[in-house]
């Protein structure tokens, strides 16, 4: 059992004797505790199998460098052990289930103890304390509940923390400002793409979220997106946004969090360990070299995870938080490894292309990329929502924006893609994560 109730609250910290904890305090106990989970990992079929074919015991950790004697876990491990395999407790044990979305392959399924939940919750209290929730705040989750880690995660979170929590869901766009109105929300949970589409919603509505609402705070989290949008987001609603990481197998939401200096996401490095590798080489690289993150549960008992590749990419952030708080920071995700595409020889990740396209004022809240190949040659294709402002306007202005956005395209991706300017609303809409990219080559 990880979880205690035998913290200090401060007006600053959620739990300050954790987040402030002493680097040596903090590496005895990622020690102590990688030893612990080493041990229970092994009662599953697939750590159990592997442990024994490479004589891997928790004996045989002295140190957290040693954790490199442990083999990386893939995506595709999980996908192979479905559903039991790496299942580390008895049933009768286990309270609860979620599974990943499955979009890309074989959905994996990831079980909790009470244990389990209640690390998870007091985790992400900490996370939406550290950003300035505190109790008498309205909570609205505009995320999908069910398998989806995201709602539960922050419900329970914030139900923990003690704020009233509205358990809202994903779309009915008019119904969840009409909630917001109505019931005073001040701190919401919101994927990006969501937020972009409300905005244009509220407009529509005559609604200005500066003066006819109470919001003050944004979470949001569950898909890329650039620091452009998140000013976008900022300056529509009047509020702060604070960056949230987390996926499935390693929980979900809470893994690491914005803390209000917003300098990096603080990585709770007394629930997982953090390594930053070359995702070619697999080798560490330097504190403030990008590479792939690879993490470690500490404090998982019905399904430890060890050097899991998570494909995201990210650096340290050398120094301390001027906050106080002595988990080590992680920047912004860059882009997935398996996110990026190859066209005419460039590699290019999608969030490239936001941060450009959101630079720009005429252009609206909605985009997509389109790959094709014609005659064996690849294209890409940029469409772009403008505002109405500028679609009302003459052909020469809609040229000239087509030619700046091509330009600062190139100017980023060192190449130039087809640009297709579209009306306000035309692109299709989803109230869960955004479909950004279509690849339509023949591979």
């Amino acid at each position: 059992m990880f979880f205690t109730e035998n913290r200090t609250t401060t007006d600053s910290f959620w739990d300050q004797s954790a987040e402030t904890i002493t680097p040596e305090d903090l590496k005895a106990l990622q020690l102590h505790r990688l030893k612990s989970v080493l041990q229970t990992a092994s009662r599953s079929e697939f750590y159990g199998r592997g442990f024994k074919e490479i004589g891997l015991r928790a004996d045989s950790i002295s140190s957290l460098d040693d954790v490199r004697k442990i083999p990386f876990t893939s995506k595709q491990d999980l996908r192979d052990s479905y559903p039991y395999g790496l299942l580390c407790e008895p049933k009768d044990r286990l309270v609860r289930m979620h599974v990943s979305s499955g979009t890309t392959g074989q959905a994996t399924a990831v079980f909790y103890t009470r244990s389990d939940l209640e690390v998870w919750a007091d985790l992400l209290a900490r996370c939406m304390y550290m950003a300035g929730a505190r109790p008498g705040d309205t909570f609205q989750n505009l995320t999908g509940y069910g398998l989806f880690t995201g709602g539960l995660g922050f419900h329970y979170g914030a139900e923990r923390l003690g704020l009233l929590t509205i358990p809202s869901g994903a779309g009915n766009s008019k119904r969840q400002i009409q909630i917001m109105h109505d019931f005073s929300t001040s701190v919401i949970h919101i994927i990006p793409s969501f937020a972009l589409l409300l905005m244009d919603v509220m407009s529509e509505m005559g609604i200005d979220p500066r003066k006819d609402l109470s919001l003050k705070i944004a979470f949001v989290g569950a898909e890329p997106y650039s620091e452009e949008v998140r000013r976008r987001i900022e300056d529509f609603y009047g509020i702060k946004v604070y960056n949230s990481y987390g996926l499935s197998e390693m929980n979900g939401p809470g893994v690491a969090f914005e803390c209000r200096c917003q300098s990096g996401l603080h990585l709770w490095e007394d629930a997982f360990l953090v390594e930053i590798v070359d995702p070619k080489t697999l080798e560490p690289v330097p504190e403030g070299t990008y590479g792939e993150l690879v993490l470690t549960t500490l404090t998982r008992e019905a399904m430890p995870i060890l050097r899991y590749r998570t494909k995201d990419l990210t650096r340290i952030i050398p120094g301390n938080c001027p906050c106080g708080r002595v988990h080590r920071r992680i920047d912004r995700i860059r882009g997935r490894s398996d996110d990026m595409f190859i066209i005419k020889g460039v590699n290019v990740f999608p969030i490239q292309v936001e941060q450009v396209l959101m630079n720009i004022p005429e252009v609206g809240n909605n985009y997509v990329i389109m790959l094709r190949r014609e005659k064996n040659v690849d294209e890409m294709i940029v469409r772009v929502e403008v505002t109405d402002r500028i679609f009302v306007e003459d052909m020469r202005r809609l040229q000239q924006l087509q030619k700046k956005i091509a330009h600062d395209l190139k100017g980023e991706l060192l190449l130039t893609p087809k640009i297709e300017l579209v009306e306000p609303n035309s692109l299709p809409r989803s109230d869960g994560k955004a479909m950004r990219l279509i690849d339509q080559r023949i591979t």
